[in-house]
Order: structure tokens, then C-alpha cells, then sequence
């Protein structure tokens, strides 16, 4: 993950009022894009960079996720969103999407050509 910046510090809502997390990748931000207020939580424990993104009445779009991904990942870093197995499905909130990266391995991917010839 991205180490924390300007650019996403400014948006970062202090819940407590102590200033806890800032500086790092953890915490919560309130991101505007489009004229929509992006709800987004960020995390990197137990060796995952994970990044929630959600707003109040909807689920983010494909073009929300990419800018969330792009402020949060460097360039050279995939990430995923991923359906689990059902057996293992949890949601706590209907709008909410994910951002995955494991952070001592490396995500294989497809060669490009089969994603895009």
C-alpha cells in the first residue's frame, strides 16, 4: 500500500478526536469524487492492505473503485476484489466493495493478452 500521503491524510475523519492513525494506512476517510462522498477504510494488519470503499445509498462504481485504488496502491501494485466462498460470506453493509493485496505475496495473474488481446 501506498505510504501515507498529503493527498489522503486531508480526508481522513478523526473519530476519536486523539488523532490515532494518523500517518498511517489505517483508519477512516471520507473522500469526495464526482460530486459523492466516498466512505472508505483502510487497514494493513495481519499481513493484508485491505481498503473498504462505500457510500449511503449505493454500491461504488467501477470508476469509484479505480480512483480509490489508485490513491490508496502504487501503480505497480495489483489488487483484488474477490467473491469468497458462500460458506464464508459476511456483509455488514449492503454498498460496501473491497480492495485485497496480500502483503508477503505476490497475486499471480493472467498473461495480459488473455485480458485484453
Amino acid at each position: 500500500m501506498k505510504s501515507p500521503n498529503l493527498e489522503i491524510e486531508r480526508y481522513r475523519i478523526d473519530l476519536y478526536g486523539d488523532g490515532e492513525g494518523i500517518g498511517t494506512n489505517n483508519g477512516a476517510f471520507q473522500i469526495p469524487y464526482n460530486g459523492n462522498g466516498l466512505r472508505v477504510i483502510a487497514s494493513d494488519g495481519l499481513g493484508w492492505d485491505h481498503v473498504s470503499v462505500s457510500l449511503k445509498n449505493r454500491c461504488p462504481t467501477w470508476d469509484e473503485m479505480k480512483f480509490i485504488k489508485e490513491m490508496f496502491f502504487t501503480d505497480d501494485e495489483p489488487a483484488f476484489q474477490i467473491f469468497p466462498p458462500k460458506s464464508d460470506y459476511k456483509n455488514a453493509h449492503p454498498y460496501c466493495l473491497h480492495w485485497w493485496r496480500p502483503q508477503n505475496e505476490a497475486i499471480p495473474l493472467p498473461d495480459p493478452y488473455m485480458v485484453a488481446p
